[in-house]
């Protein structure tokens, strides 16, 4: 099965608030010399990455069928997992807006004979609607200013057919008793500056009108540090 149609879109640039404030992440060379080990990505998450990776795929099936999309390329084996779970007739679509990160992909995935790896902005996606059956956004959110954030859950849900499922996995605040209520105050305002907005607020408050999804499921795991939301449209 081929990728779902895209349509034409202006030339992708780096945002300007990736470039000024994870170019040590995401944007530099050096930095995926440095992320790409799966030993630091699991270390970065407290040990939970496996988990959350697998907490997501969960609800992509266990045989994953039809037009899946994956917003931003991940460190780490999800996307890896992914592929090994496509259906034979189905395809993978995974989009990033900073070349390095589309580099570091190719590079590193083996089998990418049912996958599209492709430069997008994911708030400003170059898919038709409802194109989608699966769409995985997996630790994108707390990276992005609130205006993005919103503009990319809608885009999220704009590309996803009626009756599937959008997939969100981030931070979330954690209960008062969890240590990492306060462990991870200085952390995240020091290195991720919009991730306190996940804190501060719940997901389905940038979402758009109601009528543009059907179902919301929420779950947090480890203390309430993460959250899962899946949203069928």
């Amino acid at each position: 099965m081929t990728s779902a149609a895209t349509v034409p879109q202006v030339p992708v640039v780096v945002p300007d608030y990736l470039e000024k404030t994870y170019w040590w992440a995401y944007t530099h060379p050096n930095a995926v010399r440095v992320f790409e080990r799966q030993w630091l990505v699991n270390l970065i998450l407290w040990g939970n990455f496996s988990r959350l990776r697998d907490l997501a795929l969960q609800d992509m099936g266990q045989v994953i069928t039809g037009q899946v999309l994956q917003v931003a390329c991940v460190y780490g084996n999800l996307t890896e997992h992914i592929v090994r779970r496509l259906d034979p007739q189905a395809h993978l679509s995974v989009i990033d807006v900073a070349p390095v990160q589309i580099k570091n992909l190719h590079q590193k995935l083996r089998d990418k004979r049912q996958v599209s790896i492709l430069q997008q902005d994911a708030s400003n996606m170059g898919f038709v609607d409802a194109s989608q059956d699966t769409t995985l956004v997996f630790f994108l959110l707390h990276e992005m200013p609130v205006e993005v954030r919103r503009q990319t859950i809608s885009e999220a849900l704009r590309v996803t057919k009626p009756g599937g499922k959008i997939i969100f996995v981030d931070y979330h605040k954690p209960v008062a008793s969890s240590p990492f209520r306060y462990i991870m105050v200085p952390i995240l305002t020091t290195l991720e500056p919009f991730a306190m907005d996940l804190w501060q607020h719940e997901i389905t408050e940038w979402l758009p009108p109601a009528d543009c999804y059907s179902h919301i499921d929420k779950h947090t795991y480890f203390g309430g540090l993460y959250q899962k939301v899946v949203i069928t449209r």
